[in-house]
């Protein structure tokens, strides 16, 4: 581990998931620290927490549904409180999940959260400090890896589609959602920052979707594709918010730039080659 140690975590990040504690904002009930995927939630009445801890919750099982992996070795990039990586194992059958994290404060928060599974299955959970772009393991380690709404935060696209690549086995799957720039908006960073202090802060960088989907294919990957979810995650996102005492106004304007074309909401999914030669 010591080759991480230097890791630098931009300084929004270092605040937002280190002393400010997103994960303890009343906006992120549960944990899970994701905008949610509301499809099958009534929107026309009070949204409750119990509510927006399912839309976290169905987020994951959107994203794992996807990559089949029962029995599989996976590893999360951005696993945040790990509760997320539970749900693999419990709910999804996954034989083991490795949550990576830049930030030891989440890491920290994790071991804590998980302490239970821990101790009763620590060769099926773990978690390890390092970044998207250098991921502390050893090539074809895993069977599938994943991140939830992570990527907005990752500082380049091209190094993590390598370095996922790398770590995936021969047939591996990758799956990541978060929200990026749709074709025809890659421009749009300035407008975005000038609405969203996410942006404007750095905390969120604005990635075209191009790029991720690029880089994915560059780095070898195969059978690269993308879903839109934007339907079911900004309008249900911002019922949520109208309801909460927002200590901020400014993400309210999640909906409006989604509605203006500004940014969307996606899955990619990708696989590496049974006779990969990267």
């Amino acid at each position: 581990m010591d080759r991480i140690r230097d890791l630098a975590v931009a300084p929004a990040v270092r605040a937002v998931y280190g002393p400010q504690d997103l994960s303890s904002a009343p906006a992120f009930a549960g944990g899970f620290i994701n905008f949610g995927h509301w499809a099958g939630i009534p929107l026309d009445g009070p949204l409750t927490t119990e509510d927006r801890v399912r839309s976290q919750r169905d987020l994951y099982r959107h994203v794992l549904g996807a990559l089949d992996g029962a029995d599989a070795h996976a590893v999360e990039v951005g696993c945040g409180l790990g509760i997320g990586a539970a749900l693999a194992l419990e709910e999804f059958g996954f034989a083991a999940v490795t949550g990576v994290d830049i930030h030891p404060e989440q890491l920290e928060r994790a071991r804590r959260a998980n302490a239970a599974l821990l101790a009763r299955a620590p060769e099926r959970l773990g978690f390890a400090h390092g970044a998207a772009e250098r991921l502390p393991f050893e090539d074809g380690r895993f069977d599938r890896l994943y991140s939830v709404e992570a990527a907005q935060h990752f500082r380049d696209l091209t190094a993590f589609a390598h370095e996922a690549a790398r770590v995936l086995r021969p047939g591996g799957r990758l799956a990541v959602t978060s929200f990026f720039l749709p074709v025809g908006a890659e421009d749009a960073g300035g407008e975005l920052a000038a609405r969203l202090e996410s942006f404007a802060s750095g905390l969120d960088l604005a990635h075209p979707l191009a790029v991720l989907v690029d880089a994915l294919g560059t780095a070898g990957l195969a059978d690269v594709r993308t879903e839109s979810i934007g339907d079911q995650v900004w309008p249900g996102l911002d019922r949520f918010l109208a309801g909460v005492d927002l200590p901020v106004q400014w993400p309210r304007n999640f909906l409006p730039s989604y509605h203006d074309g500004l940014l969307d909401y996606y899955v990619v999914t990708a696989a590496r080659p049974p006779a990969d030669n990267t």
